[in-house]
């Protein structure tokens, strides 16, 4: 889709006090910022890239606003930090909001039009809490697949969990005892959960979801560090990340939305309908944690209610 479109991609600075190596972002901007608000999608994982929400291009050539993709910081093409692997003082809510701030000042995109969040799966919890600082510029929220406290998603998992076969709950708990998450047995119930939630459809996985999951792969220390080894349990640094006392601040209309099958299910969500002052809620029918990427009725469903959103704004 991307060939077609007017594309400028780009490294710009991020600097912390907690590192001093030579640090940036890498962005891609699909569209004329002139045309704002633009929409800045924050991808998931945590550990994933922006790769996979390209089908979210359409917000610019059907809805005529500009789309701003970038990879967070130890993923993608921004830095990498496979030194800080384990430290969960360094993968934190504000280093990844402290880089988002950059990359919307360094675009200029606070003052006039403003801006638009997309946030999807761990990006969903990202951009919640970013929005519960009132950040100035910001028009209106996307909280894709995202749980609001991972203690929530970790319940829902649980409960998920007890409809396994047999043989896949052995085979995560085995590998949880003995850590042993590269044994085949793992391997194949993780394949068996992906199918179950993530990616429903028979035959391969969409280029933009592979390339996503191969950058993963390729440098998992943000992934490790933050959601931990074991797909079925949150035990890294975001094990009790929870946004829901912050949601009655989120002071923009926000879009929250979900799949039937997803592993982020209505108890996720919850919290966002109930706190967020004004919000409206869709769970897309037959639809899972990444129902952007399903060919069809869903994604095209996906697509325009995401769109429709943002643009009545303009």
């Amino acid at each position: 889709m991307s060939q077609s479109l007017p594309i400028k991609e780009g490294n710009i600075p991020f600097k912390s006090p907690l590192f001093d190596k030579e640090c940036f972002t890498y962005y891609k901007i699909i569209g004329d910022l002139s045309h704002g608000p633009a929409v800045v999608c924050l991808h998931g994982g945590p550990g994933g890239s922006h790769d996979y929400l390209e089908p979210f291009e359409i917000i610019w050539s059907q809805y005529g606003l500009p789309v701003i993709f970038y990879d967070q910081i130890g993923n993608g093409k921004s830095t990498h930090f496979q030194e800080k692997a384990g430290d969960e003082s360094f993968f934190t809510e504000d280093l990844f909001i402290a880089q988002l701030d950059g990359l919307l000042d360094h675009l200029q995109l606070r003052d006039g039009k403003g801006f638009h969040i997309y946030g999807q799966s761990w990006g969903a919890m990202l951009g919640a809490a970013f929005a519960t600082r009132r950040p100035r510029g910001l028009q209106r929220l996307v909280l894709a697949n995202g749980p609001a406290s991972a203690p929530l998603y970790q319940r829902a998992a649980d409960k998920l969990a007890e409809s396994f076969p047999e043989h896949i709950r052995t085979a995560l708990a085995d590998a949880e005892r003995d850590q042993a998450f590269d044994d085949q047995a793992y391997k194949d119930a993780v394949a068996y959960i992906h199918k179950q939630t993530r990616w429903r459809r028979d035959g391969p996985l969409p280029e933009p979801m592979r390339r996503a999951y191969q950058n993963v792969t390729d440098d998992d220390t943000v992934m490790r560090t933050m959601y931990g080894p074991n797909v079925a349990k949150f035990t890294g640094s975001l094990r009790d990340w929870t946004c829901i006392p912050r949601l009655h601040n989120i002071a923009v209309p926000t879009l929250v939305y979900n799949g039937e099958h997803d592993s982020a299910d209505s108890s996720t969500q919850m919290p966002f309908f109930e706190l967020v002052p004004r919000v409206r809620w869709v769970t897309f029918q037959d639809g899972c944690h990444m129902c952007h990427l399903e060919d069809g009725p869903i994604q095209d469903k996906v697509l325009r209610t995401v769109g429709e959103f943002l643009r009545a704004a303009a």
